[in-house]
């Protein structure tokens, strides 16, 4: 186990959730290997605290699909699979689909101008390198989509649902080569929203989609 473990305080927050972002961040920059175990009086040893936050932040990596409980071992970081990325990202794409044919339809002249400055906004974190912003902005985009459906359960769904892809977003934007791509795809889904042509704003929607799919199975593969 890394010896790199810091406790980052936020006094607005719960103790689990300061454990939770800590480790979170330890596992998406490989400080905490997949198939690493997560042992809880380790762990707690090296953060100072009790066992209880613990358990709390590793039942919400769970949760992001970042972590998973073994019989008879215990909790280990997980690791990253082509099935388990592809099913995820299945779901994803019928979701973004029908979220953009209802955005297609209602998105207000005032969200398309916030989803426009967002796409800017995106363009510019690239060249940063600092792959959290960029992750945070490319999430930020989608969200104006998603809200503007105004379909609270939707919105649910998908965030459930990012929080279990979040892991494979990052590994794709580790890579400054998708960077083009993603700000080329970005701006054709919000010419086609902006159109209001349905077909247009689904099909880049689903190349979004098919291109992250591509690249990260090439990733996982160099890993294994």
């Amino acid at each position: 186990m890394t010896d790199n473990l810091t406790l980052h305080m936020d006094a607005y927050l719960p103790l689990r959730d300061v454990v939770f972002h800590t480790l979170r961040e330890a596992i998406l920059k490989g400080e905490l290997k997949p198939g690493e175990r997560l042992m809880e009086l380790q762990l707690a040893g090296k953060l100072g605290v009790s066992r209880t936050p613990i358990r709390e932040a590793i039942r919400m990596l769970e949760q992001e699909g970042l972590a998973v409980t073994i019989p008879r071992r215990g909790a280990e970081v997980a690791k990253m699979t082509e099935k388990d990325m592809e099913d995820v990202l299945q779901i994803r794409d019928a979701l973004d689909e029908l979220a953009v044919s209802i955005a297609c339809r209602q998105m207000t002249a005032e969200q398309l101008d916030t989803l426009r400055r967002t796409m800017q906004e995106f363009a510019l974190y690239t060249k940063t390198g600092d792959v959290r912003k960029i992750a945070e902005a490319d999430v930020k985009f989608h969200d104006i989509i998603y809200q503007s459906t105004g379909n609270p359960k939707l919105v649910s769904m998908l965030s459930n649902l990012r929080e279990q892809m979040y892991r494979y977003r990052v590994e794709y934007l580790k890579d400054e080569r998708n960077y083009p791509a993603l700000i080329q795809e970005h701006s054709e889904i919000v010419e086609g929203l902006s159109d209001k042509d349905l077909p247009k704003v689904t099909a880049a929607m689903h190349k979004h989609v098919r291109n992250q799919v591509t690249a990260v199975k090439e990733m996982i593969r160099e890993q294994e």
